[in-house]
């Protein structure tokens, strides 16, 4: 039996400027998500949002960061939620901007750490999200979470993350958008990156079924964090970090369906929505749409939209 669907809203607006990402989760909810997962068959709990505690005063020498306190404070309130939701059912965390991911993703491993199983990781995004405190010239902290989960150094204010990600159990899909530190860092570590010029040569299916080959033969647990900004904006226009040429209406219902076909997918994020930027709610019903496609809905069941 599927286990049941866990939502958690995690209305952060800390990781980035452009205030809105905190009405995701209401976005989601107004557009259907728990029927949606319940007319698929699956148990819907919806937890409601997280709170996180008081931020404590905390600082770091780079001075363009910003929001430390309440991104720290963040991220120990999401991996508690998260973590305990991973025992009892499928965590569906809905953003909020992607500095979430510091809070999901350390959740999961370390759940992950006490069942004894490798966690693997799915960042579909324009971006990699590499920087460290350290190496972030823009000071949001949404583009630091992939470098914090693979035990990069620069994140002494944080918890330490429960069990860093080897780099080859980390797939980078869809990314077009790197800074020349991130670019540089990323050539020390062995993460696989399939930007958007190998998905123009090799199609989707074939370097997303060669990542979950391996997810499969470690009998690994698999988190898939969905940034809007992977899908091009033409089709989600509700984001702060629009990038052209991302992955088009067909090519992100491909990637869920494989991912459903897989049964490798144990933890979800959905991040950057906001809902302030939207053309009625378009971007948040596409979203949930794709979580159908991640959750078994075929194509020839998707219901028909109109954006007229």
């Amino acid at each position: 039996m599927a286990k049941p669907c866990i939502l958690i809203g995690a209305p952060i607006d800390s990781g980035q400027k452009n205030a809105g990402c905190l009405m995701g989760p209401a976005a989601y909810r107004v557009a259907g998500i728990s029927r949606t997962l319940e007319d698929l068959g699956r148990t819907v709990v919806d937890r409601g949002d997280v709170v996180p505690a008081a931020p404590a005063p905390v600082s770091v020498a780079n001075a363009a960061v910003h929001s430390l306190p309440e991104t720290i404070a963040w991220t120990a309130a999401l991996s508690a939620a998260v973590e305990e939701a991973m025992g009892e059912g499928f965590p569906i965390v809905m953003g909020g901007d992607h500095s979430l991911a510091l809070g999901s993703v350390a959740g999961v491993a370390a759940h992950a750490k006490a069942a004894g199983r490798p966690l693997f990781l799915l960042w579909l995004d324009a971006h990699s999200d590499f920087h460290t405190l350290e190496t972030t010239e823009s000071g949001n902290l949404h583009g630091t979470p992939v470098a914090y989960i693979a035990g990069r150094d620069g994140f002494g204010p944080f918890p330490p993350f429960p069990a860093p990600i080897p780099a080859e159990r980390i797939c980078l899909f869809g990314i077009r958008s790197v800074d020349p530190a991130e670019h540089a860092a990323l050539l020390r570590h062995d993460i696989a990156i399939n930007d958007m010029r190998v998905l123009d040569e090799r199609g989707i299916v074939a370097p997303l079924s060669e990542f979950l080959d391996r997810v499969r033969a470690e009998n690994g647990l698999l988190h898939v964090s969905l940034d809007v900004d992977f899908l091009d904006p033409s089709i989600a226009p509700a984001v702060g970090t629009t990038v052209p040429g991302g992955a088009t209406f067909r090519e992100a219902h491909l990637a869920m369906e494989l991912l459903h076909e897989s049964g490798l997918v144990t933890s979800l994020d959905l991040v950057e929505l906001n809902p302030f930027l939207d053309d009625r709610g378009r971007t948040a019903r596409l979203m949930v749409d794709l979580v159908a496609s991640l959750m078994g809905r075929k194509v020839f069941d998707r219901p028909t939209r109109s954006f007229g």
